[in-house]
């Protein structure tokens, strides 16, 4: 008990301390458990948080807020109309298409599986391939039961996309337009004594802002070279995979190999092994090193002092309680772990020797 009761005592004896802690717990707390219910009030503050920066823009050209405001949001109304109209029907038609040609890309799977065995016998057998080729066939019929399935549901979904489409940017609107009243009820509520939690927000904001919008700017950029990458090559189903690749910066070191495989195995059947399939991949590899090696730079001009393992398991863990929303905020969160522990206070319970009584190490001198 006294080791624990020492820890306590180390780590929560500043009531600044308790402070943070029961706000970290309340707002993971209510993510967790009301996120759901929440959804279309947490994707709005999203989205209110990435149009601030084009309000502020705007302020500093000497425009009102509400007019900056009414301004950001038509513009918002404008895109969410050309995508809802625009390009959800082709993403749609698209695939549709590829869930038509599945059949006949399984059967040329499976002629090409059928020769490994006779040049590799040591390897692989026809019971092998059998296995894989019965297995891709369930998958296939359970992707059908799925489509099924959501095509019974189309009337609750349209719903739910109604709601979304009129609720969200009504919601945007007022957490732009008041979003200094928001603020100041927010923390009427909160103790006087929060200076290390104002410190933590003001040292993790910059970094979450510079990420968030960087990431979107970064989706639109990697989506929209990749589309006409692949038009212009001729590519089937180049506004679906362009989408996919677009989506894939979301996860990083993981998102890039992990959509290689749809873009190899739509170019390998639409032209096999030959040289159009060689140029698509290494557009690809084009795209993804000049992502990485140029467009990250730019779009991200405070670099997230992350470890590549801190990141795994961010994305791993963010990802697995909160989906989407998890595998996108991972790093903005893991950066506001960070900032915790480097700002939460640590004291020394056992007292120190006098410099005198020290042996002196390596001929320092204190």
């Amino acid at each position: 008990m006294d080791v624990i009761r020492n820890w306590f005592r180390r780590y929560f004896n500043d009531p600044q301390v308790i402070i943070l802690a029961v706000l970290l717990l309340l707002g993971f707390a209510v993510i967790l458990f009301m996120g759901d219910m929440l959804a279309p009030v947490l994707a709005s503050v999203v989205l209110a948080y990435l149009l601030e920066g084009l309000v502020v823009r705007l302020e500093r050209w000497h425009l009102p807020r509400l007019l900056a405001v009414i301004l950001v949001v038509t513009g918002f109304l404008l895109a969410l109309v050309l995508t809802l109209f625009g390009v959800v029907p082709q993403l749609s038609n698209q695939l549709t298409q590829l869930y038509q040609q599945l059949p006949t890309m399984v059967s040329q799977g499976q002629a090409l599986l059928s020769h490994l065995p006779e040049e590799y016998p040591a390897f692989i057998t026809e019971q092998q391939v059998e296995e894989v080729m019965a297995g891709l066939r369930r998958e296939i019929t359970g992707l059908g039961q799925q489509v099924f399935s959501l095509s019974l549901a189309s009337v609750f979904n349209i719903i739910a996309v109604l709601i979304y489409v009129i609720l969200v940017p009504v919601l945007v609107f007022f957490f732009l337009k008041d979003k200094q009243r928001i603020f100041n009820w927010m923390t009427s509520y909160l103790p006087h004594e929060r200076g290390l939690s104002t410190r933590v927000w003001h040292d993790v904001n910059a970094q979450i802002a510079n990420y968030v919008r960087g990431k979107v700017w970064e989706i639109l950029i990697v989506g929209g070279v990749s589309y006409i990458t692949f038009s212009f090559m001729g590519l089937q189903f180049a506004l679906l995979l362009a989408t996919l690749v677009g989506l894939s910066v979301i996860i990083p070191y993981i998102g890039a190999a992990v959509v290689t495989i749809p873009i190899a195995l739509v170019a390998y059947f639409q032209w096999g092994w030959g040289e159009q399939f060689a140029y698509v991949m290494i557009a690809y590899g084009v795209i993804q090193a000049l992502d990485g090696n140029v467009l990250v730079p730019l779009l991200f001009s405070e670099v997230v002092d992350l470890h590549p393992i801190a990141i795994i398991v961010a994305v791993l863990v963010f990802g697995g309680i909160w989906g989407l929303w998890g595998l996108f905020f991972a790093i903005p969160l893991a950066t506001l772990v960070q900032a915790v522990l480097k700002a939460w206070p640590r004291h020394d319970l056992a007292p120190k020797e006098p410099a005198q009584d020290m042996p002196a190490r390596d001929g320092a001198e204190s």
